[in-house]
């Protein structure tokens, strides 16, 4: 059998792998199985181009390599916190999309070297437009993403401010720079072997660079969970781009489904908060948050821990509405705990997550698995929202946004028109918070403001244990 033949078998076996992974990580029931299939998949792929490369004269540094990235990757799984996921996949994104940069690099390098030993000067080899052209790609989506990727990480990471960044002329800035990389980069897929094809090559690598930076800068931190899927995204089809210069079919069709998946999953955030990407991308929402929108009337108004007791002693149903502010207290033991106790006491428990609940796509259902909440008790909102009126305690941990009235009330508000869970319709609304401050996004939640709503303030972990301790006694 042709060993061509034979490798793009396994190939197509190693794609297969990939598709059914991806399918798995749908169900939070099958989404660990899925993600060792989709490792499985990716172990075939390694070895099979290890082979049909013959590189292994150099299986030294292969072998270094496989050892230190898995070592490190083993070390960053295992002692990530949970409040930490969101930023630890942000930097993941942005070396997938460093790595096929880098892939570009090479092969523009390796074709300037081997044709410079050949004739003894610096000079380019031949390379073909297309070539040329996935290059490009490979380079220009890489930069952004690593370096947009890096900027997330350190929002999300609180080493520079959630808040969006805006300056005058920032749109036409970043109008400017991206004109220069398609400019740059026409002109060196035209005539890959010119004179000036070295300068323009790095040219648009410096500003694919520079605008990954200035292109997540006016995000604000509300915003986040859009902008890691889209980098996600980006990663994906930066490797995509790479299997297509060193042909190679299936990181062509990897980086195909990293791509599609990411930006799936993008559209339908968007769609969760009634916005378009390019909002999110370009409005600057945050900048400005914290002095737009209606004046709030009446004042918070603080229950015990006690008080609390006794009417979900009473309750019959119960919905919890977690947010980011459970990831920050490790609270989803102690919330899946007090879910058994009323369970025990005749309650109907349920948890209501919105699609962007959290720093991450998916992060709230991430923390309830780890909990082991029973996947069944997970409701999406358009499932738990028409029965909302009926729900005697609404326990909301830590959400903002995802609650807030405004998006339906308050035109002048700025998620004015954006799905929320409609909390505010249950007959009592518990609000554990750390105090009154604002939510990330810099807007006041007018949901503490109701009259059916009493603030259990505190750290949510302990608030939750204490009513945990008070049932047992």
């Amino acid at each position: 059998m042709d060993t061509s033949i034979l490798i793009n078998f396994f190939y197509i076996v190693s794609a297969i792998f990939f598709i059914y992974g991806i399918k798995m990580l749908g169900s939070a029931a099958t989404a660990r199985k899925g993600n060792r299939v989709s490792a499985i998949g990716m172990l075939i792929a390694v070895v099979v181009t290890l082979i049909d490369r013959e590189v292994f004269d150099s299986w030294i540094w292969i072998v270094t390599g496989i050892g230190i990235g898995s070592v490190i990757g083993i070390v960053a799984a295992k002692k990530v916190e949970m409040t930490s996921m969101p930023e630890l996949v942000a930097l993941f994104n942005g070396f997938g999309g460093l790595a096929s940069l880098f892939v570009g690099w090479a092969e523009f390098q390796k074709v300037v070297d081997s044709k410079a030993e050949a004739l003894g000067a610096l000079s380019f080899a031949s390379l073909d437009n297309f070539t040329a052209s996935a290059i490009f790609l490979a380079v220009f989506i890489g930069g952004i993403t690593f370096t947009g990727s890096v900027y997330a990480w350190g929002k999300l990471s609180g080493k520079i401010s959630g808040q969006a960044k805006v300056f005058g002329g920032q749109k036409a800035f970043n109008l400017i720079i991206t004109l220069g990389i398609l400019v740059a980069g026409i002109l060196y897929a035209a005539a890959p072997n010119g004179d000036y094809a070295f300068a323009l090559f790095i040219a648009f690598v410096v500003l694919s660079l520079i605008l990954g930076i200035f292109g997540v800068m006016p995000i604000g931190g509300g915003d986040m969970p859009v902008v890691i899927s889209l980098l996600n995204s980006c990663s994906g089809l930066a490797a995509c781009a790479a299997g297509f210069v060193i042909q190679n079919n299936v990181l062509i069709v990897a980086g195909c489904l990293v791509g599609a998946s990411g930006l799936i999953l993008t559209i339908i955030m968007c769609k969760a908060m009634n916005r378009t990407l390019a909002n999110v991308l370009f409005s600057g929402f945050g900048a400005t948050a914290q002095s737009t929108g209606g004046k709030q009337e009446g004042e918070m108004k603080a229950i015990s821990g006690e008080d609390a007791y006794y009417v979900l002693e009473a309750a019959s149903s119960v919905v919890f509405v977690p947010g980011y502010g459970m990831a920050v207290a490790q609270a989803q033991h102690a919330v899946k705990e007090l879910g058994e106790i009323l369970e025990e006491n005749g309650a109907e428990v349920r948890y209501a997550i919105h699609p962007v609940a959290g720093r991450m796509p998916g992060h709230m259902n991430v923390l309830l698995a780890e909990a082991d909440v029973p996947y069944e008790q997970l409701s999406e909102m358009d499932d738990v929202n028409p029965i909302m009126s009926t729900v005697d305690v609404a326990i909301v941990i830590g959400a903002n946004d995802v609650v807030n009235p405004a998006a339906g009330e308050d035109p002048s508000s700025p998620i004015y028109g954006m799905p929320i869970i409609k909390v505010f319709e249950a007959k009592t609304v518990f609000a554990l918070k750390r105090g009154q401050g604002a939510g990330f996004s810099g807007l006041v939640n007018q949901l503490f403001f109701r009259e059916n709503t009493r603030m259990l303030y505190g750290d949510a972990k302990a608030t939750v244990t204490d009513l945990v301790a008070q049932f047992k006694e």
